[in-house]
């Protein structure tokens, strides 16, 4: 037997963690949970239907340049703050994709981070 359960539309975060080697990574999606176009009666899981910040195919591009995972958690209770602050506190790497990221910006932060992790561990 399974929970199934149909979201609420609003503002929601999308997160998966994903395993570096080095460090672990939190890659976060903003996302906008909006009703389903039609019943969705055959899908035996919670059910939630959104569209991504800042559109599909950035923050496609950008999932996928993150390495991050294909299973995920999506809260419209805990904000991208919230994830900030548990990154910090565990020394992980977060990477958020909101209404404000570009393909190319994205891609310059994984690099710097990538820069800053090894040299915090040190040389």
């Amino acid at each position: 037997m399974r929970l199934v359960f149909d979201t609420d539309p609003g503002e929601g975060v999308v997160v998966a963690i994903a395993d570096m080697r080095d460090r672990f990574r939190l890659t976060a999606n903003v996302v906008d949970i909006i009703p389903p176009d039609q019943e969705l009666p055959n899908l035996p899981v919670a059910r939630a239907v959104w569209k991504p910040r800042p559109d599909f195919y950035t923050s496609a591009e950008a999932w996928l340049m993150a390495g991050a995972a294909h299973h995920t958690v999506l809260t419209t209770q805990v904000g991208v703050d919230v994830f900030a602050d548990f990154a910090e506190m565990a020394e992980q790497e977060l990477l958020v994709i909101d209404e404000n990221t570009t393909a190319r910006a994205f891609a310059r932060e994984i690099r710097w981070n990538q820069a800053y992790h090894r040299l915090a561990r040190g040389l």
